[in-house]
């Protein structure tokens, strides 16, 4: 499964990726708005892992590329605000399948990414 983490801390991204990984998938680790609009630009991805309060980034706009680029992608949304813990955020992105306030343990986020990620055919990298 192809997934695009958009974090801005590296090494909590590349944690992540190390993780998904060693579970067979095959994560591609972006750390700035720009970075993951060409992510997206160039690549069809199955799930989209996002730091929902990247500084200086607008993670709904990344969301909104996403579910232009590829209709299907299933988004895992991290955050450490409790702004959202209402269940807002499924209605602000269609495309919202799971919602995990950080810190995240890299078994939890490894799962949602082979639930939603499970059932469509792998994009090649």
């Amino acid at each position: 499964m192809l997934t695009l983490v958009v974090e801005a801390n590296e090494e909590l991204g590349q944690l992540w990726c190390n993780h998904l990984e060693r579970q067979g998938g095959k994560p591609v680790l972006v750390t700035s708005e720009n970075a993951a609009i060409e992510a997206l630009r160039f690549g069809a991805f199955d799930v989209l892992i996002l730091d929902l309060m990247m500084p200086g980034a607008s993670a709904l706009a990344i969301c909104d590329l996403a579910t232009y680029r590829c209709p299907d992608i299933a988004i895992i949304v991290v955050t450490s605000s409790s702004f959202f813990s209402d269940g807002s955020i499924f209605e602000l992105i269609p495309n919202a399948r799971g919602f995990l306030h950080a810190p995240v343990l890299p078994d939890d986020l490894a799962a949602l990414v082979e639930h939603y990620g499970r059932g469509k055919p792998p994009k090649s990298a």
